[in-house]
């Protein structure tokens, strides 16, 4: 019939006469109280059986407890023609689900996480009064979790968050303390009513003897948590028997049954196992041409360190922009979300985002277990990935802070952020970039991106993608101005984009004693802190300053001491009152500070601060140069 579970496990026996009792239950959950005879379909090897008799019992069973909920179950009798009868296993009963749902309650893995025991409560509650189709995301937040009524599924992740949550306590649970027992709670991926299903039967050991496809087992929680749009794991081809073997399992199925595939002669099976060994050798011989010529060409294709490996390639992608480009502040164009499989994408709660001057790149996210298949041109890249934490912390919906979130990300297979924490690395509601070089596409020519949850799901805001040079960052040129500029070189210099408070200013009189006197017309001020996401390595930062404000003439007028400040990298200072008019000796003339042997931090960053002594420190542009061996 229609809407009826498939049976979820097996039982074999010999028997002349077999009888079915047990609670139908609709794709809701809900029991179904109509059945009839001919929506009950019974087959042995194939052959439908005969129903002798079928019955519909409105009361509680006789061996259930007093306290019983009453629940119409059926009662089915058919007559066993065959040696072997394969049937549905009586469903559990609710004293036993009940008694399941304690233990898991009483087990202690929600001491630290009250929210998902009131979840579980609530949804199994639900469960034994047979009112499954009122387990909603809304219904979740405001009778389990306290939410007010007027709660915004669309706005509030919070319930998605911690079903997720639990399916990966109960799983974790079930593969440990609970592996013994007989009934484990599944709630499955894309909806939020359990399931109670008999313990998966234990997984064979691999043979190296050739077997008989074994009948599919009952369904694992090993994937719970993928999302609905992610594809299982492909299982290994099944090895066939040529040999006989016994009579075929009577099967019992509810709604029109299919017809089965017969097994290929037995013919086509010995050539496919005298093909198999001579097409594993071809490809070893290939994959061994492949090394040693892919080998040859990577030494004979090594681009000089400092010389960019390939034309120019860019991809931007933006997290959930369905179709279209955006272009950023900065003029970088940002094309729509593609080559992903897997996640979902959630939009932040609208607060604002610290850190940076672009909130658009920010608002959205791709949350769970995903990867990006970015399609690569050969040569070297650079890799920039955009984060911000707008669920969990401070003023967020589901509160926490650092812990609440942590991921790793692989690229290639490779990887590159371990135990990701990016309340750890920024807080929450602030934009975070990680940087990457010498990123290469693999053999099939493409960059694959992986995102895999440690504690909850992964995220990802925006993905970056820029030529690179071999062994080393691309020189990182910023100017204190809204829009980049392009020197008298041919250089490109970006805008400010990587400051953290301070004003930008833009001054009128030429700079004096410099190659390209309007580099430095732009200018930042304040009790500045750049940030600039860099990957491991050594570096030297030249900063470039010019006072265009005091001395002599100038509308501030004053001279030496009128501007001093202290400038630090990475919170270590490497000039201490430090005054521009006097360094430069006078107004409007430029003084460039090199720094060497800088190392980000454990976060990714070189952070460079202006920490004002005497009126506002202020700059006119950086450059950040890599310096690694």
């Amino acid at each position: 019939m229609p809407g009826l579970p498939q049976p979820r496990s097996t039982a074999t026996t010999n028997v002349d006469e077999v009888l079915l009792e047990g609670v139908v239950r609709g794709r809701k959950g809900k029991p179904v109280t109509d059945l009839e005879p001919e929506d009950v379909t019974i087959t042995g090897n194939g052959v439908k059986q005969a129903i002798l008799n079928f019955r519909l019992v409105r009361a509680p069973r006789p061996s259930a407890p007093p306290a019983a909920i009453f629940r119409p179950y059926v009662m089915i009798r058919w007559d066993a023609n065959r040696d072997m009868i394969r049937g549905v296993q009586p469903g559990c009963e609710f004293e036993q689900e009940r008694t399941e749902l304690q233990s898991v309650l009483a087990s202690g893995i929600f001491d630290r996480a009250p929210n998902l025991a009131l979840v579980l409560t609530y949804i199994c509650e639900k469960y034994f009064e047979g009112e499954t189709e009122h387990i909603k995301e809304y219904n979740v937040a405001v009778e389990a979790l306290g939410r007010p009524a007027d709660f915004d599924p669309k706005r509030n992740s919070i319930v998605r968050v911690e079903a997720y949550r639990l399916r990966k306590r109960l799983r974790e649970y079930y593969e440990s303390e609970g592996a013994r027992h007989a009934v484990w709670i599944d709630i499955p991926s894309g909806q939020y009513a359990p399931q109670f299903v008999p313990k998966p039967a234990p997984k064979p050991a691999p043979e190296l003897t050739l077997s008989v496809p074994a009948p599919a087992a009952p369904a694992s929680l090993e994937n719970a948590d993928r999302p609905a749009d992610r594809p299982a794991d492909s299982a290994p081809p099944a090895i066939e028997q040529t040999q006989e073997v016994g009579p075929l399992l009577t099967s019992i199925s509810f709604g029109p049954s299919e017809p089965k595939q017969l097994p290929q002669p037995a013919r086509y099976r010995y050539r496919f196992w005298i093909a198999i060994p001579c097409l594993a050798l071809a490809l070893c011989g290939v994959i061994a041409w492949k090394a040693v010529s892919g080998a040859t060409a990577k030494v004979a294709a090594s681009p000089v360190a400092g010389v960019v490996s390939s034309a120019s390639h860019e991809i931007r992608i933006l997290v959930g922009l369905k179709e279209g480009t955006y272009t950023d502040r900065f003029g970088k164009v940002w094309q729509s979300d593609a080559y992903f499989e897997g996640g979902d994408v959630f939009e932040g709660a609208g607060h604002p985002i610290l850190g940076t001057r672009d909130q658009r790149l920010y608002r959205q996210r791709r949350e769970g277990v995903f990867s990006y298949d970015i399609p690569l041109p050969p040569g070297v890249y650079e890799l920039r990935l955009h984060f911000a934490e707008t669920l969990y912390g401070e003023n967020n919906v589901a509160g926490g802070g650092e812990s609440s979130r942590v991921f790793q990300v692989l690229a290639n297979g490779a990887q590159i952020l371990r135990e990701f924490d990016v309340i750890r690395d920024v807080g929450s509601n602030t934009a975070d970039t990680r940087a990457f070089k010498d990123i290469s596409p693999s053999s099939d020519g493409k960059l694959h991106l992986r995102f895999e949850p440690q504690i909850n799901p992964a995220i990802v805001s925006a993905i970056e993608i820029t030529s690179g040079i071999h062994g080393k960052l691309v020189p990182i040129r910023m100017v204190s101005r809204e829009h980049p500029y392009t020197d008298s070189q041919g250089r490109i210099w970006a805008a400010d984009g990587y400051s953290r408070r301070g004003q930008l200013a833009v001054r009128t009189e030429p700079v004096l004693n410099i190659d390209d006197p309007d580099l430095l017309r732009g200018e930042r001020f304040g009790n500045l802190t750049y940030e600039i996401p860099v990957p491991p390595g050594r570096y030297g930062v030249k900063l470039y300053f010019a006072e265009a404000w005091f001395g002599p003439g100038n509308f501030a007028g004053g001279g030496i001491g009128s501007r001093i400040f202290d400038i630090l990298c990475n919170g270590v200072a490497v000039r201490r009152g430090f005054d521009i008019f006097k360094e430069a000796r006078g107004s409007s003339r430029a003084v460039i500070v090199p720094i060497h042997g800088l190392e980000p931090d454990p976060q990714g960053k070189l952070t460079i601060a202006l920490r004002p002594v005497r009126n506002y420190a202020s700059l006119n542009a950086l450059e950040v140069i890599d310096e690694s061996k």
